[in-house]
Formats: C-alpha cells, structure tokens, sequence
C-alpha cells in the first residue's frame, strides 16, 4: 500500500489542504477553510491525486484505513495504494479518468491492512470540483461488513435449511463453473465431469405416515451419509465430489475431473451401501433405499441442461428396473426414449396430415394355395424417421387414445380397397379382408356403429370383413366387449383372435365367444424343428407339432377355422395342411405388399 515518487509533497500537506497557522489559501480545489476543515474531519477516506497519478494530500481517515503513517504517504503512486492496476480493465479506466477521458471510476477492492487483516473497499475516483482545479478526489469506503453480511445472505440463499448442504442454485452455479473447463488443459485435467442423481424410493409414504419432522430428520441424516461418501471418495484427489440436495428427496453428487465410469460406478455402490444401512432417529429407526442415475461424459460440447436430463432420465431407469440400484446412462436407450416421445407428440397432427397407408400381407389357402383374404397392416410414413412399422407407434396410439381415429381411418381404407379388389376382378371369388382392433377402440367409441357405418358407406358385405383381437383382450371379457363382439358377429362380420396360444388360452370359453377364426402364434409354428431343408426328409418337433394339431382339431370342433401365422418354409407349410390347418400366413407366400400387388396375386396360386 505503499509507493514511490520522484517529487515528494510537504508534510503539511499529507493531511489535506487546510489552512496554514500563516493564514494563507488552502491548496488548490478545496474551495477554502471550511472545505479543509471538512475534508479533515470526514470519516470517509479520502486523498488528493494529480494527473500523473500522485498523492498530493490525504485526510486522517485514508491514513488510517490503509493503516499508513502520513508521512508516508507522501507522493505515493495511488493505484498502488489501493490496487487499481490488478487486472487490465480497471487499470485502463483509472489512465482514462487521469487523463480527462472518463468523468469517474468506480470499482471494488480487497486491500490487506499491514496488520494481517483484510477488508473490502469501494474505490472512487473523480475529478476535484470547480473549474480551477487540475487533480482528482480518491475515496475509499470500508464495505466489509456489508460485504461479510452479503456473503452470509447469499450463504443462506444457497444453501438448503434442512440438510445444510448446497442447494439447486449453487449446485447448477458450480455445474456450469465446471463445464466451462477445456478438456487435457496444461493443468492435466481430464477435461470430463460425472454425476449421481439420486433419489430415496418410497419417501413419500414416510413424509405422509410419520410426519414431515421425521422425514426432515431422515434428509438431514441421509445428507451426512451421502457427505462421508463423498469425502472418502475425495480423500485421493484435490476436489471432493459436490454433494448438493436439489429438492424433496432428491440429492445430487458433482464429481469435477471424473476419471471414467469406473469411478462413477464405485460413487454410486458406496451411496447405495449408504443409504441401505438403517437410521437411528428419535424414537423410529427407519430402512431405506435408494435409486441412482449416473451420467459420465466429456465436458466439452455438454450444457448443464443436457446432463440433468440425460441424469433425469437415468434415474427413471433405475427406479423403472426395480429400485434400490443405480444405472449408467445408455444413450441408445435414451435416443429410443426420446423418439418414442417424439413420436407420441405427432401422432394426432400426423392421422390429419394423412401420413399413414396400408399394407396388405396374403391369407393363403393351405388346401390350394390360393389368396382367400388379406391382413391390413398400417405403416407410417414418417417425415424424419421414414417409414415406421406397427410396433413403432400403436402402442403410443393405445396410450393416447389416437387409436380410435387411427383405427377407424385404418378400417374404412380397408373397406374400400376390398371392394376396390372386388371391382377390378369380378370373375374372381372376392377376398376378405381382416383389421386389427385394440381393445380401447371398443372401450373408448362405438365400435359396432362405426363398423355399420363404414360398411354401408364402402358397400362391402359384411362377410368379407375380419376383425382381429388379441387373446389377452377376448379371453375373459364380459359387458360390453363381449356385446360389442356378438353384435359385430350378429352383423355378419368375422371376428378373429389374434396370437393365439400366448395368452389366457383358455379353450373352453372359446365356445361361448362369438368368434369364428383362430391365429396361431408364430410361437408355434416357428417351433417346427426341421434337420434338413427337402420336405421328403424332415424330423418335425413332436411335441410342438402335438400341441398345434390339438389346438386344430379343437377349433374344428367348434366350428373355428385356423389360420397359422409366421410360415416361412415349405416344410412347415407341408406339415401344417397335413395336420388339418386352414390358411397360412407368413413370408412363404408374401411380405405386406402394396394393393397393386394383391391384385396380380388374385386368382393365381401364391
């Protein structure tokens, strides 16, 4: 806080300029004795400076704050008093304001006193007033003890009342400090940051059955485990894992230079060991559990956002996959994921925008050969993802209750490329053609209307329809599907179950089902173990083949036709119209085609 100069003031005037015991004028820019007077006798720290940076004269005060003698102060070089040349940006304002160029500048500074104490000023300098002045005025404020209850407030602002650890805000505030670091900079950092997301499972159900003081008791608890696991995983590194509470029962470990997934999955089995030891609260002793996301990456190219999502979604992973375990993030998972939502977000808008078609794979007589009917498969014709098959978004369409305008727009194109076939080829016996139907379709509309009056509209008998639903959603059903279905049956129209022999397969409610059409499940007829590819000389899988047979001949019993699903070879073909079976479907005879396609098949063997 001291300096050097070539020209040093009188020592009269290190005190201010103040009237002389000769009565002559106080030195220039004080405005006379009671300005002097005044200038003396502030508590204010406050010094004289000319234009090449000097200490002319200096009050008391800035002697004492500084902790200098006056004489001292003589002058010194003001910018040295209270470092203003610490970092380029002030130094170059302080020259501007020297030079006439900038009317003031203010700033902040951490002094040390030469008693080993530091404070923080506020530093002002500005030129003198009155015209007939040339140097300017440096104050000097002591802020620390406005600075010491700032830091307190801010203290409390960013930390949590229950567990004393960091809150959100510090957390995402150190988070983002973190990413700002270069990868392999000279320092040797790793350049990567790893984080555990982690969340109690069930806290909710203590909070609501003992009370929110024992639920806070337990996140204090909780908190200090989680600080020890942290610590012991820091003992060999300069920064310790930052373990911060963002909210409820969710806590979250910061590891800044992570040296790999290894070292994030060790981290999470400590927490887990953790939190899985009983806590001894006042009067309870409660056992928990825990579930962990964990996100390791380059920091670079990463934002604080991406990685609490990416953290978000892994912790939802591991309470999805059973809880008390912790799961590394899996971006494949989390890129399916993120379609899956992307999907279901358009799917509404997509059925407005007409961007589903059908495709039609052949039922094929297995006495003949010949097309008996189709199975209306719909596609999705994806802007970004290109052309989507069923299991892509059906789900998501049953979830959402899309399935109904879906399904009834798949239903009467259906209807009208059957009667479409039928028109084209009249000397041809016409073909059936079989829909799938979801059981919200028959829950959440009026199935038998909406069927009635798409076959009036498209002018297709009712015979030559087939709905398809699954085992899982007829077997059982009683109310209103089971009215729906008979009054569908009533009408004309087939009704098929679908997959057949994976679900309740409970054979005798078969009789009092409306149904017409059994679909063996592929299981089945994949499970048709053959050692050679000549027909003359397979060894069919008894036991398969036993199981299929009975369900044919069952079903024949009660007036059910068969249809087998998933035919792919001629020897499976050959075995199943041996053991009664009625049609076949599978990629033997046709993939799903196009309707031009099911029209060159007409009438001709498959």
């Amino acid at each position: 806080m001291s300096g050097t100069s070539e020209g040093p003031a009188p020592a009269a005037d290190l005190i201010g300029p103040a009237v002389t015991e000769s009565g002559e004028q106080p030195s220039r820019g004080t405005g006379g004795q009671p300005y002097a007077a005044v200038f003396r006798a502030a508590p204010l720290a406050m010094a004289v400076v000319d234009r090449e940076g000097l200490v002319t004269g200096a009050n008391p005060s800035f002697a004492d704050l500084l902790g200098t003698g006056h004489d001292e102060l003589a002058g010194s070089v003001a910018a040295d008093l209270v470092d203003l040349a610490s970092d380029a940006r002030t130094w170059h304002a302080y020259r501007e304001v020297l030079r006439g160029r900038q009317p003031e500048l203010r700033c902040t500074r951490r002094l040390k006193h030469p008693d080993g104490h530091s404070l923080w000023a506020r530093v002002t300098v500005a030129p003198l007033p009155g015209e007939e002045s040339d140097g300017l005025l440096l104050s000097v404020a002591d802020i620390s003890a406005h600075r010491e209850l700032q830091a307190r407030l801010r203290h409390l602002q960013m930390h949590d009342p229950v567990t004393r650890l960091p809150n959100r805000t510090l957390f995402f505030e150190r988070l983002s400090a973190a990413l700002e670091v270069e990868s392999y900079d000279e320092s040797g950092s790793t350049g990567r940051i790893g984080l555990c997301y982690l969340d109690l499972d069930g806290f909710k159900a203590i909070n609501d059955t003992l009370g929110h003081r024992i639920g806070d008791k337990l996140l204090a608890a909780v908190a200090e485990r989680l600080t020890r696991c942290a610590e012991e995983a820091g003992r060999a590194r300069s920064v310790p894992p930052l373990v911060a509470r963002l909210g409820g029962d969710e806590f979250a470990l910061l590891v800044e230079d992570s040296t790999g997934t290894e070292q994030l999955a060790d981290l999470a089995e400590s927490l887990l060991e953790a939190v899985r030891e009983p806590f001894d609260l006042p009067g309870r002793r409660l056992s928990v559990s825990a579930s962990i996301g964990v996100v390791e990456r380059h920091a670079a190219g990463t934002t604080p956002t991406a990685l609490m999502q990416a953290a978000d979604t892994t912790l939802y992973w591991a309470k999805a996959d059973g809880k008390d375990r912790w799961t590394l993030f899996d971006p494949e998972r989390s890129a399916h994921l993120i379609t899956r939502q992307a999907l279901a977000a358009t799917l509404r808008p997509a059925i407005e925008r007409g961007e589903f078609a059908l495709e039609y794979q052949p039922l094929v007589s297995m006495e003949d050969g010949r097309l008996r009917g189709v199975e209306a498969l719909v596609r999705w014709n994806h802007p970004q993802f290109g052309v989507l098959a069923p299991n892509r978004f059906i789900g998501l369409a049953e979830e959402d209750g899309s399935i109904v305008p879906l399904g009834r727009w798949i239903l009467a194109t259906a209807c009208r490329q059957a009667v479409d076939w039928q028109a084209a080829h009249p000397g041809e016996p016409p073909i059936f053609v079989s829909v799938n139907v979801a059981v919200r379709q028959v829950w959440d509309s009026d199935l038998v209307t909406d069927v009635a009056r798409i076959l009036e509209e498209t002018r297709l008998e009712p015979r030559l329809l087939q709905l398809e639903l699954t085992e899982s959603a007829v077997m059982g059903s009683a109310g209103r599907p089971l009215q729906d279905l008979q009054a569908l049956s009533d009408m004309g129209v087939r009704i098929a179950i679908d997959d057949f022999g994976t679900g309740y397969s409970n054979l005798a409610y078969l009789s009092r089902l409306p149904v017409s059409v059994l679909k063996l499940d592929g299981a089945f007829v994949r499970g048709f173990q053959y050692e050679g590819d000549d027909t003359a000389t397979v060894t069919p899988n008894p036991a398969d083949e036993v199981v299929v047979e009975a369900m044919i001949q069952l079903a024949h019993r009660l007036g059910l036709t068969v249809t087998a699903e998933c035919v792919e070879t001629l020897a499976q073909a050959s075995r199943l119209r041996r053991i009664g079976c009625d049609t076949g479907q599978g990629w033997l005879y046709s993939r799903p085609v196009s309707p031009d396609r099911i029209s060159e098949l007409l009438g001709v063997k498959v």
